[in-house]
């Protein structure tokens, strides 16, 4: 592994969605997110941590130091257990165990150095690790209007099911999907977490990576078409940083490049601008797509 990252970060993420619902509500019978007073869609900041937690375990096979701890059917404390055990194999001292529990866990585990994790259960308790990567929900640039589509099925699952349609198979159903939407969420990475989990470079990289290509490996019917568009870095010369990271964001411009009297429907409808011109001095533009 590479040395803790030594820079601050800020990163604007665009990404779009075609026909599809990228973030279901479990609380409004799974229809897109939506803020009530503006009708803009929203992607929790959970949702696209999932994401890269995925892509994350198809990359690199969920071995040390790239194992995921939030896995699907994951038994948290089973996880710990390991941790626990690989510390006393190792001669730990037992007043420490928590933090060398803790830190073990942040040395094998991706999502742990990178999204920090509440560890303190009752049994192989690992403490609480802040991590040095957090994300704000994705907002769309414009209002959506969420749509609930009527699908048919023409199997049945029982015979009983059969006879009871007198022949007609056709069992009713429903799917919610956003006809178009792009989104933008926003990133912030610190040093001075990073040293305390230790997110390297090469985590760096790696999560670069997942942004742009994770939606390349989570096709579904339900999310429909979803690409990443755009992904601007804001590196800083230093630990503790060179600007405000609202005014960093505030270099990235998005706006209708078309008749705005017509509903959106592709990304070809926008246009982006990065203001190059006024970046703080001691801030590096990188711009990965």
């Amino acid at each position: 592994m590479s040395q803790p990252i030594a820079n601050r970060y800020e990163f604007v993420f665009l990404f779009d969605v075609e026909n599809g619902n990228p973030n279901g509500d479990p609380d409004a019978g799974n229809m897109p997110r939506l803020d009530p007073e503006t009708s803009h869609g929203l992607v929790t900041d959970v949702c696209l941590k999932r994401k890269i937690r995925n892509f994350v375990e198809l990359a690199k096979g969920n071995v040390s130091p790239f194992e995921i701890y939030i896995r699907e059917k994951a038994v948290l404390g089973t996880v710990q257990g390991r941790a626990h055990a690989a510390v006393a194999k190792e001669g730990g001292k037992k007043a420490d165990a928590i933090k060398e529990a803790r830190d073990w866990m942040c040395a094998n585990f991706f999502d742990v150095r990178a999204f920090g994790a509440v560890m303190s259960l009752k049994d192989n308790n690992c403490g609480q690790v802040r991590g040095p990567v957090q994300l704000n929900f994705a907002r769309s640039i414009e209002p959506v209007v969420p749509l609930e589509i009527s699908i048919t099925r023409m199997a049945v699952a029982t015979e009983k099911e059969a006879e009871s349609q007198s022949g007609d198979n056709r069992t009713m159903g429903r799917k919610h999907i956003v006809p178009y939407g792009l989104y933008r969420a926003e990133g912030f990475i610190s040093a001075h977490l990073a040293a305390q989990t230790g997110f390297s470079e090469d985590d760096l990289e790696l999560l670069w990576q997942a942004l742009l290509v994770m939606f390349d490996h989570d096709h579904s019917a339900a999310r429909g078409k979803m690409n990443a568009r755009k992904l601007v870095v804001f590196k800083h010369e230093s630990m503790l940083g060179n600007a405000p990271a609202q005014k960093l964001f505030d270099l990235v411009g998005v706006s209708r490049a078309t008749d705005k009297s017509s509903p959106a429907r592709a990304y070809s409808d926008y246009a982006v601008a990065v203001d190059a011109a006024n970046l703080p001095v001691g801030v590096e533009l990188i711009e990965k797509l």
